[in-house]
């Protein structure tokens, strides 16, 4: 056999088996990012909002040993006329009613059930809002107006060293971030590929450095801000949020299954928006926060920072939805009505003046179309309405 052809097997035998040596170490990472990909397909994105655990790194949040709380059961309602074409068109999974405290409506559809830990999306920045609200009163996060990087320094030199922790409440911290989720190359999607593969998120935000405003002078919706939200509670209790969600939130309202977060390389939870809970315990979330931070006979959230979370205060721009403390307050709302809400068809909706939470959980593709906010509000507000 000639020398080079010699030399050729053996490198083709030893680049075998390097991509095999590879492929082996860096399975898990090449799996999760196999699974980014496809994580919003046609075919699969009900069973993948059903299960994040089996494609991400995740983290429990436990719910401790106290007893599940009551969600008593009322008369069943009559769902509005155009609901079941809605629950159709919207690709709705789950729909549950609370009117007066009591479940009067609860579906679950596409092959969903209630054992089902949904994945939150956006929906879990109004948990890490709430958190704020309980540091803020015992004195742990000393004002919002503090600049981030009093509790985050290692933000400083970054698109966040000037802005304070009500800028990033506010979604007005001035970064820019691309957050068209149907682009691949957007700052959004690299995110997810730095989850998928492994890395830190405080890696990548402290790699963010372009502004578009002075913080607080422009309201754009960026989740990595909400990020470091968390970057602050982190810097501020010296503890990882998951426990601290655990302790303050989710133990005293006793959820029926332990809730997860999705979570970065190094364990820390995905706090914009990888929360995993049943319909019902998002229920329980819901209806303390129409509650003003009371549930049962306790206070969870001081009433104080809900009233001021869940009121309109970010600078949109006129005829944009109202935003406040990390919670959505919907266009022509009336007062008392807030919600939060998460990308393909996830919301908590509150509306106080009628007593009632609904949390709608969905895979809907088309969640970005013209008027499908609209409609979704409309629904909202005829099954608020109705008796």
């Amino acid at each position: 056999m000639r020398p080079f052809l010699r030399w050729l097997i053996r490198s083709l035998i030893a680049l075998t088996l390097a991509a095999v040596v590879v492929g082996v170490w860096k399975r898990d990472e090449i799996m999760r990012l196999w699974a980014v990909n496809g994580l919003f397909s046609e075919a699969k994105i009900v069973a993948n909002f059903s299960s994040m655990d089996a494609a991400f790194l995740t983290r429990e949040v436990p719910r401790g040993d106290g007893p599940i709380s009551p969600l008593p059961t009322g008369a069943p309602m009559d769902l509005p006329a155009g609901a079941a074409d809605w629950i159709k068109d919207r690709s709705v999974t789950s729909l549950l009613v609370l009117k007066t405290g009591e479940i009067v409506h609860e579906s679950y559809h596409l092959g969903t059930g209630p054992e089902d830990r949904r994945i939150s999306w956006s929906m879990a920045k109004s948990f890490v809002s709430a958190l704020v609200g309980v540091l803020l009163e015992n004195g742990t996060i000393a004002s919002l107006d503090d600049p981030v990087t009093q509790y985050a320094p290692s933000l400083n030199g970054t698109a966040y060293e000037d802005a304070s922790i009500r800028n990033v409440l506010h979604m007005a911290s001035g970064v820019q971030f691309d957050e068209d989720y149907l682009d691949k190359s957007s700052d959004i999607n690299r995110m997810g590929r730095v989850l998928a593969l492994g890395g830190t998120m405080d890696d990548f935000t402290r790699g963010l450095t372009a502004t578009i405003a002075a913080p607080g002078a422009r309201y754009q919706y960026v989740s990595i801000d909400t990020h470091v939200v968390g970057m602050v509670i982190r810097g501020a209790t010296g503890r990882d949020i998951s426990t601290l969600l655990s302790e303050e939130i989710i133990m005293p309202l006793g959820v029926e299954a332990t809730p997860y977060y999705v979570t970065d390389g190094a364990g820390v939870a995905f706090v914009l928006g990888g929360l995993n809970m049943t319909t019902r315990d998002y229920a329980r979330f819901g209806l303390m926060a129409s509650q003003n931070g009371r549930y049962g006979n306790q206070r969870i959230v001081p009433a104080e920072w809900m009233q001021l979370a869940t009121r309109p205060s970010a600078p949109t721009e006129a005829g944009q939805i109202g935003y406040g403390l990390h919670w959505w307050v919907p266009e022509g709302a009336a007062d008392g009505e807030f919600m939060a809400r998460g990308i393909y068809g996830q919301y908590i909706y509150i509306n106080q003046n009628r007593d009632t939470v609904i949390v709608s959980t969905g895979a809907d593709r088309n969640f970005r179309a013209p008027g499908t906010h609209s409609a979704n509000m409309a629904m909202f507000r005829a099954i608020a309405m109705a008796r």
